[in-house]
């Protein structure tokens, strides 16, 4: 062994010193020359060298370009400029001068792609050259096809001004030689993320002069996962068909990423998109879609373009759909409170994106309503949302109608028409209006508007109005026809505790309308098989009070009976309103004060009364007047 140790220890020594003084041998300038025109040949860049160059044989076999500008197709200005430019060489080759590259490293290159009105950029004359020159196959092999991009940044500007910049570029590209095909893979950062992504086109050659030819396309990045498997041609216009797939755990957030605005405050969390795409320049057509966002799942044909201004078309269909995520953060009243929420409205996502939707479904959830088979469009056009329900089954009846939001300023114009059709009165009188104490069956018309900044706003604005037509249910609360029967047989008793019970109808009349916040009543008529109700008045929309007068009457069972009459006033909150009866009234009835009250309304019995008063209290009163009422008006001060 130290036999043979010692010459192949001498000839490894001959080797190695033949290695390092190879570089001193080298024409430096056919080695440049040598690696100039292979670049040129396989990426269509000219080299402009403007540092110094390295030349290396052992241990690694390379040329290392320092301060290097590449330009395309007679370009003036360099679209691609890199620190270092490192050409690492075939070893063999290089020992019999001849020098070929066996993949490349640019490193820090910098990138500029501007883009034109028409399309073109400064890239053009490149691809133009790139497309002509490069003729990958075995009759014309390229002496290499691997490209690595470390640490580079790509700048992109358009027309409109529109500036891109992609950081820390890391990237492995595989150059069409033998093959026509061309691959990158690779890490970069855009917009605070680590985006991982790869690009693999069949023909690279065909799709560089606009020809068809397929391609796959991935990205990943922490709040979106894209692919697209297709073809790609770009003629006279970028064309893409394919399968397009779409992931995301939180489409709020690969909005946010992209650019774009979310919609309101809830909802668009976890999102899938699977669909057949047709790009067409700026528009992209998606047919057999399938989409899944917040646990709702649905069908069709969506359309998106990004002419002018976006706009996003679809017609879905589902078989259950939930909308509470999206209005989960609206508050119409207070957190825990009875009055109107005085915060602002958000209305940035009404100026976005154009939208036009039409959607069914064959149950549909909105907060704690669930309606039935329903239809309903949605279009969003230069800041104004109009929402349409052709039909929706919801309450046991049927709703039609529209509600439109206007941006005015800060303030929204809001106006709603809706109709509802045989519905439960109960369950709708709940969801609608906050109270449960209404039943039966009943239709409901409904025209309103009002503009504000907030739902409080909306409240001091409204007008308009509504129609209640009812029948066969109760009022719960009270039970008018126990209480008057009551109060006939005595009247000054007390109406004890009637706030329990329910007053039965058979017909029920609100006509109201609206003007700057407050509803005047117009026709208020409930008919019951015992009692009758009228009632007159106001209620406040801010206030949520009501100032209400009415009359509550007995059915008369025979002709020859006397009709008993009530008058009754309803004043408070909504939710909690006071009801009591007229005093007045229910002295008149009693036969034990009535006679009193007929009597203080004569002269000499009222002065009577007032000198035993003062021989009681030993105090002289003035004298009173006679009021029409029979009640004497209060002494006027010295």
């Amino acid at each position: 062994m130290k036999r043979l140790g010692l010459p192949i220890a001498a000839i490894l020594g001959v080797v190695l010193a033949g290695l390092a003084s190879m570089s001193l041998l080298l024409d430096r300038d056919a080695l440049r020359q040598a690696v100039e025109t292979q670049i040129r040949a396989v990426t269509g860049l000219d080299l402009v060298v403007n540092g110094g160059i390295d030349v290396s044989v052992f241990p690694q076999s390379r040329v290392v370009f320092h301060s290097v500008g590449l330009k395309g197709g007679g370009a003036t200005d360099a679209a691609l400029s890199v620190d270092t430019m490192v050409a690492n060489l075939r070893l063999l080759p290089l020992l019999m001068q001849r020098f070929q590259i066996a993949d490349v490293i640019l490193t820090r290159p910098q990138i500029r792609v501007a883009r034109e009105a028409d399309g073109s950029s400064n890239w053009t004359p490149f691809i133009d050259t790139l497309t002509r020159t490069v003729k990958p196959g075995a009759d014309s092999p390229l002496s290499f096809s691997e490209i690595r991009i470390q640490d580079g940044t790509l700048t992109y500007s358009d027309a409109a001004r529109q500036v891109e910049t992609i950081r820390d570029i890391n990237l492995s590209l595989a150059w069409p030689s033998i093959s026509r095909s061309f691959a990158a893979t690779g890490q970069f950062d855009w917009r605070g993320a680590r985006v991982d992504g790869s690009i693999s086109v069949n023909d690279f050659i065909a799709a560089l002069s606009g020809e068809r030819s397929g391609l796959k396309i991935r990205v990943a990045a922490p709040s979106l996962k894209l692919g697209f498997d297709g073809a790609v041609a770009n003629k006279t216009n970028l064309m893409m068909d394919g399968t397009l797939t779409a992931d995301s755990g939180s489409l709020r957030n690969a909005l946010r990423w992209i650019g774009q605005a979310p919609p309101g405050r809830g909802g668009f969390g976890r999102f899938a998109l699977k669909a057949r795409a047709n790009l067409v320049g700026p528009s992209l057509a998606l047919t057999n879609v399938n989409v899944e966002l917040d646990g709702n799942a649905a069908e069709g044909v969506m359309t998106y373009s990004n002419i002018g201004r976006q706009t996003l078309q679809a017609t879905l269909a589902a078989g259950t759909l939930d909308f509470t995520p999206y209005i989960s953060t609206f508050r119409w009243l207070a957190s825990g409170a009875r009055d109107w929420n005085r915060q602002l409205f958000d209305l940035s996502a009404l100026s976005t994106t154009d939208l036009d939707i039409r959607l069914s479904a064959a149950k549909l959830t909105v907060g704690s309503s669930r309606l039935g088979r329903t239809a309903l469009g949605a279009n969003l056009r230069n800041g104004a949302l109009a929402l349409s329900v052709a039909e929706a089954q919801i309450f046991g009846g049927i709703a039609k109608g529209s509600f439109g939001i206007a941006r005015d300023d800060v303030a929204a114009d809001i106006k709603a028409q809706f109709q509802l059709v045989d519905v439960d009165l109960q369950s709708c009188a709940s969801e609608l209006f906050g109270t449960s104490k209404l039943s039966g069956r009943g239709n409901l018309s409904v025209v309103l508007n009002a503009t504000g900044s907030s739902p409080f706003g909306l409240a001091q604005t409204l007008a308009g109005t509504a129609t209640l037509i009812g029948h066969d249910g109760a009022i719960s609360g009270f039970n008018v026809e126990q209480l008057l029967k009551r109060l006939e047989r005595r009247p000054l008793s007390g109406g004890g505790n009637f706030r329990n019970g329910q007053t039965p109808f058979e017909t029920l009349k609100i006509s109201v309308h609206f003007n700057d916040g407050v509803a005047t009543a117009d026709d208020i008529a409930i008919n019951g098989p015992n009692a009758n109700l009228t009632l007159t008045g106001t209620a406040s929309v801010p206030l949520r009070e009501y100032d209400l007068k009415g009359v509550a009457s007995l059915v008369s069972t025979s002709a020859d009976a006397s009709k008993f009459e009530l008058p009754f006033v309803v004043q408070g909150p909504w939710d909690d309103p006071l009801i009591f009866p007229d005093p007045v009234s229910l002295i008149r009835r009693s036969p034990a004060s009535a006679p009193l009250l007929d009597a203080v309304k004569d002269r000499r019995t009222r002065d009577a009364v007032r000198s035993v008063l003062e021989r009681i209290t030993g105090q002289k009163s003035a004298p009173a007047t006679t009021t029409e009422a029979g009640a004497a008006p209060p002494p006027k001060s010295n």
